[in-house]
């Protein structure tokens, strides 16, 4: 999948919050457990219990390590009563593997992703049974022939659905996907579009020394499963002790494009770079709690995980940890270059519309 396609990433982003687009998402990963045991084997390797989904169902879930940092977050599709594909993120496949056993069977399927609110009308006028699939369900089907499953999962925000397909068949799919109207979308639309949605990427938001509670995902531990899983200790303790930091969102007061590294100050104390808006956050964000935050050196500031520009709301949107005490509706600064925006810390998802993580996620 390119960066962008010729119309450009503004224009697929647009495309599909308003209608439909098409990403290719082949370098995801599929591990493939087929036979007895599969299903033991998932329940204590990964986070949530597959024990409230049931066949024909997906569920978004962590396989943690000991100290209960994300491995890999992770999409199951139940496909039938003894065959689970498993999607990792592409550089976690080897990983996965490793853990669970089975099969690598990324190389024999391409995984074609159509999302936005006018998805599924454009797959009826090309694929009408994956059009037909719900949220979070997972069907086995055929298109042309070729051997299909269809999952309503993607990573987005927006309705739609991702097609597992032979690799032989995948890019006559697409041509059919795109002359039913669905813009091609590259990777910058993909990553604007889950960062509007307020969805975590393995990496960013998630991994070493990064546990699924400080991320603001605990409804994917199941506390109580049966026989427990690889990190629930470590997560179990985390509890107890309570968060010392969180995940939250920061918006912008302007159009400035915010990244990830970029460094987030409270709204309190002198700016220091005169950049857009500087003296606008002076003295702002009370909401913080007095803490000094504001005061730490630029070298142990929290940072930006992920930023970009929000093209549906115009301004620079990012994802942070901070501290705990930092509450909704605070004043901040983002440090970009130099200069100090002045943000807002707000909770995610940044676009009410969009499902919550919540609803579960898949991943770039």
């Amino acid at each position: 999948m390119p960066l962008e396609y010729p119309s450009g990433t503004l224009a697929e982003h647009l495309a599909c919050r308003r209608d439909a687009a098409v990403f290719d998402v082949s370098h995801l990963g599929t591990v493939r457990l087929e036979g007895p045991g599969g299903f033991e084997r998932l329940q204590r390797e990964l986070s949530n219990d597959l024990a409230r989904v049931h066949p024909g169902r997906a569920q978004y879930t962590h396989m943690l390590d000991e100290s209960g940092s994300v491995v890999d977050d992770i999409i199951v599709w139940w496909v039938s009563d003894d065959r689970f594909d498993v999607m990792p993120n592409a550089s976690n496949t080897a990983r996965v593997l490793g853990r669970l056993g089975g099969e690598d069977v990324t190389g024999q399927r391409a995984v074609l992703a159509v999302q936005g609110p006018g998805a599924r009308r454009a797959l009826q006028a090309c694929f009408p049974e994956a059009a037909a699939v719900p949220r979070f369900a997972v069907h086995t089907m055929t298109w042309k022939g070729a051997p299909v499953v269809v999952a309503g999962t993607g990573y987005t925000g927006e309705d739609g659905v991702e097609c597992a397909v032979p690799a032989d068949v995948a890019a006559e799919l697409w041509d059919s996907v795109v002359a039913a109207g669905a813009v091609p979308a590259g990777l910058g639309a993909r990553d604007t579009l889950r960062l509007e949605a307020g969805l975590p990427l393995h990496g960013n938001e998630l991994g070493p020394g990064l546990s699924p509670l400080e991320a603001g995902l605990g409804w994917v531990v199941a506390w109580d499963k049966p026989g427990g899983f690889t990190g629930l200790g470590a997560l179990d303790s985390e509890r107890r002790r309570g968060l010392r930091r969180r995940l939250v969102g920061l918006v912008g007061a302007t159009r400035r494009p915010f990244r990830a590294g970029y460094g987030v100050r409270d709204g309190v104390g002198p700016q220091t770079g005169g950049g857009a808006g500087s003296g606008a956050a002076a003295g702002a964000g009370a909401g913080v709690g007095g803490t000094g935050w504001a005061e730490v050196p630029p070298a142990e500031l929290p940072t930006l995980t992920s930023g970009n520009f929000s093209p549906v709301l115009g301004c620079g949107i990012g994802m942070a940890f901070l501290p705990s005490y930092v509450r909704h509706g605070s004043a901040a600064r983002v440090v970009a270059r130099g200069a100090e925006v002045p943000a807002t810390v707000t909770r995610l998802p940044f676009l009410r519309k969009a499902p919550t993580a919540t609803d579960g996620s898949s991943r770039g």
